[in-house]
């Protein structure tokens, strides 16, 4: 039996898996991951928090579910699916968010089925803004990652 280094791909290629070789970027995917966890994180804490009512919270602990797995992917293969899966999610997300936003004319959203307060206009539009642009960070770390392990070394 062939030892398995003999079964790796040339340093700095993409397997057929869509792993990255021997020596494939490891900083990226690894920000990319832990940015990935944050996100799940976040999550988990609103959920906990019991701030947006009980489907949210039941929706948002779904959704930190289904994302951890990939971050662990990338953390460990830097799979391009789990990437894909990602950057489709971020920017899901990020379109949620933004509708959000907008459809509560810029003052954030309710909280388990309060309006928003007319008292503070700014009052959750920061957070939301901020969460918009870490779910676009996201989703543009995740998409130049696969766009780099997609090259074609020279």
């Amino acid at each position: 039996m062939a030892p398995a280094t003999d079964l790796l791909a040339p340093a700095g290629s993409t397997t057929a898996a869509g792993r990255a070789g021997a020596r494939g970027p490891v900083l990226h995917p690894r920000l990319v991951a832990v940015v990935t966890a944050v996100c799940c994180a976040a999550h988990l804490w609103l959920a906990a928090a019991g701030r947006h009512g009980v489907w949210l919270s039941v929706l948002m602990l779904a959704l930190a579910a289904i994302c951890m797995p990939c971050a662990v992917h990338i953390w460990r293969h830097s799979r391009v699916g789990a990437l894909h899966q990602v950057t489709a999610a971020a920017v899901a997300m990020a379109a949620v968010h933004a509708f959000l936003l907008l459809a509560a004319g810029g003052a954030g959203h309710a909280h388990a089925g309060a309006p928003p307060s007319s008292v503070a206009p700014a009052d959750g539009a920061a957070e939301l803004l901020l969460v918009i642009a870490l779910e676009l960070a996201t989703a543009l770390l995740a998409a130049a990652l696969v766009a780099r392990l997609r090259r074609v070394p020279v």
